[in-house]
């Protein structure tokens, strides 16, 4: 979402640069959405991947959509969300000339809509499977509810949602059990959450916790962040936002991270602010 503009704005060049570092240090997972930069960025990534040089069976692509938005290239009249059987395949079509790819490996229904049709969803899903333009389905930001009236009529194989030390909700709300019990893969949109952009309460006293932690595990507070965050059961892939290689690569180092159970604890209560019950 950050590479295009509504980021870093990144030319063909640095994109390709950026997408081969990533792959020599294992990373090779991209995550997309048709609507990033308003969308243009999908097509900047696969003009820059083909200039990459890279094959295309040592990374993933994932791509989102749904989300109809106010934007020079598409003629809406208000932000709405389309999950149509037509409007699914073309979107993901869309994808993948824009991506200069045969095949999504995960495609995902952006945000719940109130009109969506489970069958409608199945029956443009099943379609994309067989002709081989997708591989895997999942949805993102929905609710067990959501789930199981979508699951009851297709696999699910990912949901990604919002998961971070300053938004946890999902750990209460039944999110990350259903997706546990029903093996799904969650993926954690906005891993660092608000803690290093907003001065408050809450964020002062993650700070606090995670600088007493820094030198037990000789790592910095993002990555202890994100070590919190995969030590979930449910294995939480976080979705890294940065562009910058030296963060990229401190992400990686933090899934060598194990933190102690009381370790967890303690930064999960300086998140809400009291023990657990």
């Amino acid at each position: 979402m950050t590479w295009g503009s509504w980021g870093k704005q990144l030319s063909k060049t640095e994109m390709a640069d950026l997408m081969n570092f990533c792959v020599q240090n294992q990373i090779t997972t991209f995550d997309h959405a048709d609507i990033y930069g308003s969308y243009t960025t999908e097509a900047q990534f696969g003009k820059a991947l083909t200039y990459s040089g890279l094959q295309r069976e040592d990374i993933q692509l994932i791509s989102k959509c749904g989300i109809q938005d106010f934007s020079d290239n598409r003629n809406n009249t208000v932000k709405h969300y389309n999950y149509s059987k037509d409007y699914i395949i073309w979107s993901a079509e869309e994808s993948l000339k824009h991506l200069e790819t045969e095949y999504l490996d995960l495609l995902l229904l952006h945000r719940p809509s109130p009109l969506m049709v489970a069958e409608d969803i199945a029956e443009a899903i099943t379609t994309l499977k067989k002709d081989g333009k997708i591989r895997d389905f999942g949805v993102s930001n929905f609710t067990p509810s959501q789930m199981d009236m979508i699951g009851l009529r297709m696999d699910i194989d990912v949901n990604q949602i919002e998961f971070s030390l300053t938004q946890h909700s999902a750990m209460h709300n039944g999110t990350l059990d259903y997706i546990t019990t029903n093996g799904i893969k969650p993926m954690a949109w906005s891993p660092l959450g608000a803690v290093f952009k907003d001065d408050n309460e809450q964020t002062r006293r993650i700070h606090k916790q995670l600088g007493a932690l820094k030198a037990k595990y000789n790592a910095t507070e993002d990555q202890l962040i994100l070590a919190w965050i995969m030590k979930h059961p449910s294995h939480i892939h976080p979705v890294t936002g940065t562009t910058t290689k030296e963060r990229l690569k401190l992400a990686i180092e933090a899934t060598k991270i194990d933190l102690e159970l009381e370790d967890w604890f303690l930064i999960l209560e300086a998140a809400q602010g009291h023990s657990v019950p």
